[in-house]
């Protein structure tokens, strides 16, 4: 018999028979883990079952290669903060959807877990979650391989008046350096970049930015399958902010 205990965020959960639940836990030093709970459906733990909850698990299987059994010790609930208003819980749901989605199973990475973790204790700290959130973006990309190099201008070297960014390179492109083909780089907004003054909209753009390499990059790499709805109605929330 294999165990091990952790402690992690659930990213996501789902009916298994009559009684019994699947769910998929985000941890520090085992990375995605799916497992089964047995009475998930139950009065007394299926509250304790929703997105974002942080957890003690508890993992068992007769060999590694097994899906196995977790059992659950809620440690605090996230979803008070992320009812509380349109965007917290569109952040928590695009968070969550993502990693479920692009995550590899069973692979740790202690990094983007502790700044997946932060994020989700600012939820319903609208002032702040928007940038949060695109720095985490830019984290999930960097941890994923497609890390965003905003240093300098892939054509010219200089790293002055970078406005774009290349769709091929991920790398900076100068407003001379793009020359005729301009039109069909990518915004490299100051905020993306981690400079000036961050407003929403703002934000918003870098978001198409990230989204692309999200879209286009990272999730073909893992096979045929779209982009998280999840994710778009984030940005939907954002911009209906002030």
């Amino acid at each position: 018999m294999i165990e091990w205990t952790d402690e992690g965020a659930l990213l996501a959960a789902r009916p298994l028979g009559e009684s019994s639940v699947i769910i998929e836990v985000f941890s520090a030093s085992h990375g995605r883990h799916a497992g089964v709970v047995r009475g998930g459906t139950s009065r007394k733990i299926a509250p304790h079952l929703q997105p974002g909850a942080q957890l003690s698990v508890t993992w068992k299987a007769r060999l590694d290669d097994h899906l196995g059994s977790f059992t659950v010790e809620p440690l605090r609930s996230r979803a008070a903060a992320a009812m509380g208003d349109r965007l917290s819980l569109a952040g928590l749901n695009a968070v969550c959807a993502l990693l479920a989605h692009v995550l590899p199973e069973r692979e740790a990475h202690p990094a983007l877990y502790d700044r997946t973790i932060g994020l989700l204790d600012l939820l319903g700290q609208t002032d702040i979650w928007p940038l949060a959130y695109l720095r985490w973006e830019q984290a999930l990309l960097e941890e994923m391989g497609f890390g965003l190099d905003l240093s300098a201008c892939a054509v010219r070297g200089v790293n002055e008046e970078l406005i774009y960014v290349s769709p091929k390179s991920g790398r900076a492109v100068s407003r001379d350096g793009a020359g005729e083909w301009s039109d069909r780089m990518l915004p490299l907004p100051p905020v993306l970049a981690g400079q000036g003054e961050a407003d929403n909209a703002q934000i918003a753009v870098a978001l198409g930015t990230t989204g692309y390499f999200i879209a286009q990059r990272l999730i073909p790499s893992l096979g045929d399958r779209p982009m998280p709805p999840a994710r778009q109605r984030l940005l939907d929330a954002i911009a209906r902010l002030d």
